[in-house]
């Protein structure tokens, strides 16, 4: 993972004036800068902290199509494309995709059913995903224990390394023009005759009449000192990796609580991957409501806290308001780096010999944490904001974003250059929070 004590790397002058500046610089914003710059635009990434500070080098590592949203999956098979020819496009190693395959594993006969209705959209889709029997399971993973009523499986799914990627892809973003900047927090918008005309950044001015907001779990602060309501609430992941372990074990594997990958440093990313962790917000009561539906749909054992720490997004204190020429709460906290749970690194202590006993005396190398953007539904913000006209949204990517990352930054190049996005994203659309329109939480 990559934190604020990682020496900044980034450090392009700040022009007066371009086309488009985007706030944040993990997966979606590098990804947007990456596809407008190959076209010739002047576009500009103001990050508060590091490159990939927080969850874009926090996270699985999984690119996954297997699961996905009904809205999100066409966009997400775009991705695995894209992934798979980044390496060779940019000349960048770190940018390596590889085949791995995405394994779900299921105990109860409740499980396989949302297995079985998940695998209908797979085949509208022509994706390459297979239901699997008990006898297959025991047959094709023997080194998984477990009682398996059934699974399903991916092949094309893969994985790359988070903490290298999303840096190599910021690398070739600056190679193709993009002007890159860390420690330069963009503190507010520019607003003229009711629409965007520039930022404020803590170095100074710049103008532009388009600005993507793509600040992660920072972003509903962004939003609401700019006044605009954006329903996020923030989650705790805690995540480790082993020592170098025996390659036994190829798959993304999704498994009742215990989920792992491959790394390519020889160990595996494990996680119980069924704790959710929320701490206490302002947010919480305001967008309540909007979050039943998630609550009830998840299957995650959900964890609540009576606050965050002090200057975490969301924390008691943080204010929702404040002026350009005052520092913002962006500045205050550089790169949000949350301890990891210890009741989660001792779930994965005890499960991890009895799931893979290949792993047995394998032991935890490293622990870190990473708090997740999450929407009431469950999957992203894209587009224009509809009460203001020049900003963007590229957000609220709910612990998906890593994986489909490449695809939302294709598409973000396409609407701000006037192109057709080639997906239907309404579902995604910032104004379904208000306009009435039920909240569906797509697969978590």
């Amino acid at each position: 993972m990559i934190t604020d004590s990682a020496p900044v790397r980034f450090t392009d002058a700040l022009p007066a004036e371009c086309d488009v500046i985007i706030i944040g610089a993990g997966i979606a914003g590098i990804a947007t800068a990456y596809f407008l710059a190959k076209r010739g635009v002047n576009v500009v990434v103001c990050e508060k902290g590091r490159v990939a500070g927080e969850q874009s080098s926090r996270n699985w590592g999984w690119i996954r199509q297997q699961g996905r949203d009904w809205a999100e999956l066409p966009i997400m098979m775009e991705s695995n494309r894209i992934w798979r020819g980044l390496a060779k496009d940019t000349g960048e190693k770190d940018l390596t995709f590889t085949q791995s395959s995405c394994l779900y594993l299921a105990d109860t006969d409740e499980k396989l059913h949302k297995f079985e209705e998940w695998f209908e959209l797979a085949r509208q889709h022509q994706l390459s995903t297979r239901m699997l029997s008990a006898e297959e399971i025991a047959k094709q993973y023997p080194d998984i224990s477990g009682d398996w009523v059934g699974g399903m499986v991916t092949e094309t799914d893969g994985r790359a390394e988070p903490f290298v990627a999303v840096p190599a892809f910021a690398r070739a973003a600056q190679r193709a023009g993009a002007t890159i900047s860390e420690q330069c927090a963009v503190r507010s918008l520019e607003v003229e005759d009711g629409r965007v005309a520039g930022v404020v950044t803590e170095q100074g001015k710049i103008r532009s009449t388009r600005v993507v907001l793509a600040g992660g779990v920072w972003s509903t602060h962004f939003a609401a000192n700019a006044g605009l309501s954006l329903p996020q609430l923030t989650v705790r992941s805690t995540v480790a990796r082993t020592a170098q372990a025996p390659d036994v074990y190829g798959p993304n594997i999704s498994s009742p609580g215990l989920t792992m990958r491959r790394r390519q440093d020889g160990g595996y990313t494990v996680t119980s991957g069924d704790r959710a962790e929320h701490y206490l917000s302002m947010g919480s009561f305001r967008y309540f409501i909007k979050y039943i539906n998630l609550m009830k749909a998840t299957a995650r054992d959900i964890r609540l806290y009576p606050g965050a720490p002090a200057h975490f997004p969301g924390a008691w204190g943080v204010p929702r308001r404040w002026s350009a020429d005052e520092i913002s709460p962006f500045e205050r906290m550089r790169v949000v780096n949350p301890e990891p749970s210890r009741v989660v690194i001792k779930d994965i202590t005890d499960r991890l010999p009895k799931r893979f006993p290949a792993l047995k005396n394998v032991q935890l190398a490293e622990a870190w944490a990473g708090m997740i953007d999450v929407t009431p539904d469950a999957v992203p913000v894209l587009g224009e904001a509809d009460r203001l006209p020049g900003l963007y949204f590229a957000t609220g990517l709910s612990g998906h974003g890593f994986g489909i990352g490449p695809a939302v930054g294709r598409i973000m190049a396409d609407i701000l250059t006037g192109r057709s996005p080639g997906h239907d994203l309404s579902r995604f659309k910032h104004q379904r929070f208000f306009d009435g329109s039920p909240m569906v939480p797509g697969p978590y």
